[in-house]
């Protein structure tokens, strides 16, 4: 029997580079892409769609769109790691460890969307909240993050590590119309009532994110607190091979909280910060924003996904 064929459209972006470099040396599948000449060449990639097994979108939103009305083999299976059809139904939602079962329902998937970078860390962080009733559907989440720079792509690399790097921004907050399109991603997959504030950020790092949610504890039910919270995703993401929840004593003498601690992997750092003389808690999420937040997540979907090949 042949071994799979992969076919990465977009290859050439951060994302499909990084999937490119994870795949490269595996021997259990074929990777397929296009030669420079051939990538804007629609009938050339509709040829290579048709006649793989799993396409990997790497692509914005509308030439995702494309790729997909492109395909007639109904054999072809597809992880999009664009946002276009995030919360589109019939798609489904590449986060394994997001809900019992999300494994499974991905492996038999054909047709799997790529959660974003940052939702990864929001929904990580407040699906199971949400799930156990420990936090109000309707509570108003506001959601900060700070990613690297190749977050923006080839813009961001090229402002940084380009000619003019020297003149590049140490920090920029940016989204300050409120209207990022990874909240109603977020606001879908986690399970809210209503959009969350949602304010990103870059920094002059290259990769990696930190992620935070400040809860106040007088909006919830008056048993819950820092612990419970904790307890709660501790035993979501007990059996979770890349999702790790940091034990509360660790958190309690954390002084700060790198965004590149988990650069170049596919895992995820939770934690839990509770001051209870303040009634405050502060969940946090660290990840790579091209492991666990693209290319990593998109390979671990895909491994998934071969297993019913």
């Amino acid at each position: 029997m042949s071994a799979p064929v992969v076919f990465i459209d977009g290859d050439q972006g951060t994302t499909g580079l990084q999937i490119h470099e994870r795949l490269r040396n595996r021997t259990d599948i074929t990777v397929l892409t296009l030669p420079a000449a051939a990538r804007k060449d629609a009938r050339r990639r509709a040829e290579a769609i048709n006649a793989c097994d799993i396409a990997i979108l790497c692509l914005p939103d509308a030439a995702a769109r494309e790729a997909v009305d492109a395909i007639v083999n109904p054999a072809v299976r597809v992880i999009d790691a664009s946002s276009a059809h995030r919360t589109q139904p019939g798609w489904t939602y590449g986060f394994p460890e997001m809900t019992p079962g999300q494994s499974e329902r991905i492996a038999s998937a054909r047709r799997v969307t790529n959660p974003g970078c940052y939702p990864t860390g929001a929904i990580g962080l407040l699906r199971p909240l949400l799930q156990a009733g420990l936090i109000p559907g309707s509570y108003p989440v506001s959601i900060h993050a700070v990613s690297g720079y190749s977050g923006r792509g080839r813009a961001g690399v090229e402002e940084h590590e380009g000619q003019d790097a020297v003149n590049a921004p140490s920090f920029q907050v940016y989204g300050l119309e409120l209207a990022h399109k990874h909240a109603p991603e977020i606001q879908s997959h986690a399970g809210l009532a209503q959009r969350p504030i949602f304010v990103p950020a870059y920094g002059a790092f290259r990769q990696g994110i930190v992620l935070t949610v400040p809860l106040a504890l007088r909006l919830l039910a008056p048993d819950v607190d820092g612990a419970t919270l904790h307890a709660c995703l501790a035993r979501h993401y007990a059996d979770a091979a890349h999702v790790r929840v940091l034990p509360m004593h660790e958190a309690d003498v954390s002084k700060h909280l790198d965004p590149q601690a988990l650069n170049g992997s596919n895992d995820m750092r939770l934690s839990v910060f509770s001051n209870m003389e303040h009634g405050h808690v502060l969940l946090s999420a660290v990840f790579d924003n091209l492991g666990k937040g693209a290319s990593g997540a998109a390979v671990q979907n895909l491994n998934l996904m071969l297993t019913r090949e």
